[in-house]
């Protein structure tokens, strides 16, 4: 991936408040429909808790209708690839270089 032009305050903002916790959202949905992770499980790797994987689950939050452009879809399966087996990890700044935001060149 390439490097953003610079790290912007607004730009984690709007990345924090928007598609953040849509791709939460699938991740969490993807650990425990498609790897077979248990929600405690789930909790637990993700330290968050229980009623967050719950609400995640029954798409009360973070949800949202839109697909995701296939970077982003490659970044959420990466994070997932990478809570199920314990090993790597997806930073902020990743999600960011995979986003299109307004403001990004």
């Amino acid at each position: 991936m390439t490097e953003p032009p610079s790290c912007d305050i607004m730009r984690c903002d709007t990345l924090a408040r928007m598609p953040l916790p849509q791709m939460r959202a699938e991740m969490v949905y993807r650990l425990v429909n498609e790897r077979g992770i248990s929600q405690s499980e789930a909790s637990k790797r993700l330290g968050i808790s229980r009623a967050a994987i719950s609400q995640y689950m029954s798409r009360k939050r973070g949800f949202s209708r839109q697909d995701f452009p296939g970077d982003l879809d490659t970044v959420i399966e990466r994070w997932v690839s990478a809570v199920a087996s314990g090993e790597g990890t997806i930073t902020i700044c990743d999600v960011c270089r995979s986003t299109d935001l307004p403001g990004r060149r």
